[in-house]
């Protein structure tokens, strides 16, 4: 009888504590220690919010529904604004805008659209460890997605950056759902540079908001330099890592569903969770807006804090009833704004005296904290994971064939490269599958020598 009591207590206890440190955890907590955020670093944020709200609009020139302030663009630099009909269901809609005051070629990808079925069978197209690529796991259906864009507009991205005299910056920016088309974007683009002209890597950036958890670990970490993304104080959708698939089927009994996974992840530890290659992740460098503080009512000013994460990314859901409210695009545009403020006031502190951190050693910071990241990736034993070095080689090789490949073909010695140049462009699945080489029975595997030459 004693022991059967000494049992309930100690399960009561247990329970109880429990309990208690997931009622008591709040947003701000995943990011505590980070540093703060940067004006020069932050600023495209809410403008880019703004782009993914003019998606939504069926025309820019009477706009229904624009934020506070309008969507402050210039509907004459709008190169394409693509809706369900001509996306035919394989991406959600997007707009290609050309900003040439600030010499930038946007892509902006809306999110997950309810009541379509489109956008559910892209999410549905998926299971555990199906897709493999570039040394790691990803969403089999948002990268379909994301070549079958890249199939359509690359041409047209490739002749406006050609035709702005090749200056711009190249950023696609999403929203939920298409946070990880945009993010599987970049990281095709990245590898594949040479058929966008030869843009550098530096010039090409990603902003993922309320991101979906689209790629493992050790992608997310390796383009943490080129993929932002954003979450807002309790954001739901970054913080667990339950399949897509399986979240929106049950978007109408959400909450049931968030308690299930914040009970199931307590009894996960953090190293099995590490060593999983199949599970996905939050995509690059994480900015992350807190807004509310533990035992304190109401909105205080936002600061954005920003690190790449390795361990403890974003692995604790938040029993919060904003952890659906903060996954909204119209919030991080107006949260986003705020902080945004709030940066320009400190920084405009500043003026009259040496700014506190300056450019070029906040940018040192920046490539220091990426190499720090992969480090520890390694020293983590994160599966396929490769420090910096390797990295560097990979990427000043590739650099080099391209160079060669386009001073023999202006000379004329590499006729290999002019079929390249044909109307029909790029076709980007045959890009995507030279990184994989297919089983007996079709299925795709990664290429073994290409994933030796990474981890070596």
């Amino acid at each position: 009888m004693s022991v059967s009591c000494g049992v309930e207590c100690a399960l009561v206890f247990g329970c109880s504590r429990w309990a208690l440190k997931r009622c008591t955890r709040v947003g701000s907590d995943d990011s505590e220690t980070w540093p703060l955020a940067t004006h020069d670093e932050f600023h495209p944020v809410p403008r880019l919010c703004r782009l993914i709200l003019a998606v939504y609009e069926p025309d820019l020139r009477n706009p229904q529904c624009p934020p506070d302030g309008g969507y402050r663009l210039n509907p004459d630099w709008v190169l394409k604004h693509a809706d369900y009909e001509q996306t035919l269901g394989r991406s959600p809609p997007y707009l290609i805008y050309a900003d040439h005051d600030r010499k930038e070629i946007v892509v902006a990808i809306r999110g997950l659209n309810l009541v379509k079925d489109s956008d559910y069978k892209l999410l549905l197209d998926n299971r555990l460890g199906m897709q493999m690529f570039d040394g790691g796991y990803v969403h089999h259906g948002l990268l379909k997605s994301a070549v079958w864009l890249l199939n359509e507009e690359s041409q047209t991205l490739k002749r406006v950056w050609e035709d702005t005299g090749r200056e711009y910056q190249l950023i696609l920016a999403g929203h939920s759902l298409g946070s990880g088309v945009a993010a599987l974007m970049t990281v095709v683009l990245v590898n594949h540079r040479d058929r966008l002209g030869g843009i550098p890597r530096n010039k090409i950036r990603c902003y993922a908001l309320a991101p979906a958890r689209c790629m493992s670990l050790n992608l997310a970490v390796k383009y943490a330099d080129v993929i932002h993304s954003i979450v807002l104080q309790d954001d739901f959708l970054p913080r667990t890592a339950t399949p897509l698939e399986d979240i929106f089927k049950s978007i109408f009994c959400l909450p049931c569903l968030i308690f299930l996974v914040c009970l199931r992840d307590t009894f996960i530890p953090e190293g099995r969770k590490l060593k999983d290659p199949r599970r996905l992740y939050a995509p690059g460098r994480m900015y992350h807006i807190v807004e509310r503080k533990f035992c304190r009512c109401g909105r205080f000013p936002p600061e954005v804090r920003t690190a790449i994460p390795v361990d403890e990314r974003f692995e604790r859901i938040v029993l919060s009833c904003n952890a659906t409210a903060d996954h909204g695009i119209i919030w991080i545009e107006r949260e986003s704004e705020k902080a945004l403020e709030v940066m320009r006031e400190n920084k405009s502190e500043t003026i009259t005296v040496p700014p506190k951190i300056q450019k070029l050693e906040r940018l040192k910071t920046l490539e220091k904290e990426h190499e720090d990241a992969l480090q520890k990736a390694v020293s983590l034993n994160i599966p396929y994971a490769v420090p910096i070095a390797g990295e560097t080689i990979e990427i000043g090789i590739e650099e080099m064939e391209t160079e060669t490949e386009a001073v023999e073909a202006n000379n004329g010695d590499n006729p290999k490269a002019k079929p390249e140049l044909s109307s029909r462009g790029t076709n980007w699945d045959e890009l995507v599958e030279k990184l994989f080489e297919r089983s007996e029975s079709g299925k795709l595997i990664l290429n073994r020598e290409l994933t030796t030459r990474q981890i070596q």
